[in-house]
């Protein structure tokens, strides 16, 4: 979207009683605001206390309703910056009334010396909620949605909260397939560049030193889901995920391991399925046959809710955009 010339038409004028405050929301060298108009492709200008937007209608309103609100944050002391500006965009863009507070300093996990993890779309919100209110919670979607990594915080919550004994991580190693045991090493060296992913998340959210001893302990596994078979998980938070190259019958040896006092996390996302050709999906599977099942929640995300860089989600429209292309090619 092109920026708009300022004198195209009348702009929107927005005056503030706090100077401090503002200075905070147009950031240092204006980068706040420039930021706002790559945006939104808005221009705008700041004299006095007064920021008038130029822009067409209804990105012009738009831009108003996302200072407004930022401009509160930041008279609350909140500091605003480029992430939290590209966040706020889109949620006011998925739904104009939102909160932007809500959704900022709706924190699911907090570590010291790393920063709060908060749902950043209307999306991810729903998924925090269905987890703290549903035993089996199925999260399917593109990558980069945050699936596994709210999960994750989700779990690290609940085990601080001492409302759980310990987490499970689980992934299928479905790239080794029957070859497992001709990869060089012990079993934990075959295993581990499967369960690499997981491990990066963990550690992303607690410090390197806490999570080993976590691990140590035993608070937190991180383990094939083949490892799974023949137990019975109590007091656990259990996600799979990249559940989407499970089989049928290690979707429901899965399922069936929830023990008392369990919940679990299925992510996975159904466009990146590797399993061997004319192999039915564990993940597509259970879509389809639990959905009625009261206690069960599936959410599921779109490129919409991709917040990775930027860049990210602009990929993957094009990638769908060539796949349903070369559908519509293949059909004719």
């Amino acid at each position: 979207m092109q920026s708009v010339e300022q004198g195209q038409r009348s702009p929107r004028r927005v005056s503030f009683d706090n100077i401090g405050a503002l200075q905070a929301l147009v950031g240092e060298l204006s980068k706040n605001i420039k930021y706002i108009e790559k945006c939104l492709g808005v221009s705008i200008s700041l004299k006095g206390n007064t920021l008038s937007i130029y822009g067409d209608s209804p990105v012009d309103e738009l831009a108003e309703r996302l200072i407004k609100q930022l401009y509160s944050m930041a008279r609350e002391g909140y500091p605003v910056n480029p992430a939290d500006i590209s966040q706020s965009v889109r949620l006011l863009d998925q739904n104009p009334n939102a909160k932007i507070k809500d959704f900022l300093r709706d924190t699911v996990f907090t570590s010291p010396g790393k920063r709060p993890i908060t749902p950043k779309t209307i999306m991810q919100k729903e998924y925090v909620k269905a987890i703290l209110t549903h035993d089996i919670v199925f999260g399917i979607g593109p990558a980069g949605t945050g699936k596994t990594y709210l999960a994750m915080a989700a779990a690290m919550a609940a085990f601080t909260k001492k409302e759980l004994r310990r987490i499970i991580l689980a992934r299928p190693a479905v790239e080794a397939g029957e070859r497992l045991g001709f990869l060089p090493g012990d079993l934990y060296e075959k295993v581990n560049p499967y369960l690499r992913p997981l491990y990066d998340a963990l550690h992303d959210m607690i410090d390197f030193e806490k999570a080993s001893k976590m691990i140590e302990r035993g608070d937190i596994e991180v383990a094939p889901l083949a490892f799974m078979r023949g137990r019975t998980l109590n007091d656990s938070f259990v996600i799979l995920d990249e559940a989407q190259n499970t089989t049928s019958e290690q979707m429901k040896m899965f399922l069936t391991r929830l023990g008392y006092s369990s919940r679990a996390v299925i992510t996975g996302d159904v466009t990146q399925i590797d399993l061997p050709e004319g192999t039915r999906s564990g993940l597509v599977e259970a879509r389809e046959i639990l959905s009625h099942i009261e206690g069960i929640a599936f959410v599921t995300f779109t490129d919409q809710d991709v917040v990775r860089h930027p860049l990210v989600q602009e990929i993957i429209k094009a990638y769908e955009m060539k796949s349903s292309g070369s559908e519509g090619r293949t059909r004719k």
